[in-house]
């Protein structure tokens, strides 16, 4: 659990007392590749915490197609934000592109937490920050404004994540079939 507190302590710093009450509502749980932490059109009850491991967020298409939507290496935070928030089913499905060790605490228990624990919230609303408002906005800006190609070149800039990819992850991720993929690599080459 001490990558967990490490990670939450860099976007803000918990008291001793409010790191014990977070870690007595945490487990560790192990996924196998391919396995589904989160299904679309369930309840999203969970956060998670990737120790180790590959995670991706994806949507299904109208042919039923997996869209992905992003991508989650170690020290990352994973959940269905949104549906959470909301309480609502979530829209995404989250899957353990590797074998995968998460840290997982539930969701209700968690924003009862930040309603007692000030630096809770305050950790919790830096992370929101950086991660859905300051992150998400050039992502979406590049989704509109460049092309294929160009967004390519970007993710293969984070070569740690980049070679974790498998092409079929990247081509959905780009909006692009696995055969306009090949032709962009083959033009970069």
């Amino acid at each position: 659990m001490k990558e967990l507190l490490e990670q939450i302590n860099s976007y803000y710093p918990l008291s001793e007392e409010t790191a014990e009450a977070l870690l007595n509502i945490c487990t560790e749980e192990k996924y196998c590749k391919n396995d589904l932490l989160q299904e679309a059109g369930a309840a999203a009850r969970y956060y998670y915490f990737i120790k180790s491991g590959l995670i991706g967020y994806y949507t299904m298409d109208e042919q039923g197609n997996s869209v992905y939507k992003i991508f989650f290496e170690e020290k990352s935070f994973v959940a269905s934000t949104a549906a959470v928030i909301k309480d609502k089913p979530s829209e995404f499905n989250i899957i353990a592109l590797e074998d995968c060790s998460v840290i997982k605490y539930p969701a209700k228990a968690f924003r009862e937490l930040i309603n007692q624990y000030h630096d809770l919230a305050l950790f919790h609303i830096h992370y929101l920050e950086k991660n859905w408002v300051v992150k998400k906005e050039p992502l979406e800006i590049s989704l509109k404004h460049e092309t294929a190609k160009q967004r390519y070149l970007q993710l293969q800039e984070n070569k740690s994540l980049y070679d974790r990819l498998k092409q079929h992850h990247i081509a959905s991720y780009l909006g692009i079939t696995p055969t306009q993929l090949s032709r962009i690599k083959k033009e970069i080459n």
